[in-house]
């Protein structure tokens, strides 16, 4: 998969998660994790566009970084809704096999990088 499949796969599951967070209801506790996966979820496709433009290999680094940790707390926050609500768990299963499968191709890339300059 090349950089622009990347950056496209996850445009896509911010929309997607996008669109399941519209279906939940309107509560003060939920309008606090919609705000959260909303914000985490985008963040990691757009700090993955960002790291692409890297001036560095540490830039590229350090931007995955917060990929890796966006994406994390995406799927921290879909578990805590699922554990809010069962009813959720059909919508919210493939949500996570995604942003799981995309945690760890970063993950995969940021290894492969530092291995490539010999960092740890």
């Amino acid at each position: 998969m090349d950089k622009k499949e990347l950056q496209e796969r996850l445009k896509n599951y911010a929309i997607d998660i996008v669109k399941f967070v519209e279906s939940l209801p309107d509560s003060a506790g939920m309008r606090t994790i919609k705000n959260q996966i909303v914000r985490s979820a985008s963040s990691s496709a757009a700090n993955y566009r960002a790291a692409c433009r890297g001036r560095s290999k540490a830039e590229y680094i350090a931007k995955m970084g917060i990929v890796e940790e966006e994406l994390d707390e995406t799927l921290f926050w879909l578990e805590f809704t699922e554990g809010l609500n069962r009813s959720y768990e059909d919508r919210i299963k493939p949500l996570h096999f995604e942003g799981d499968q995309l945690l760890r191709i970063i993950v995969s890339s940021i290894i492969s990088t530092k291995r490539n300059l010999n960092l740890k």
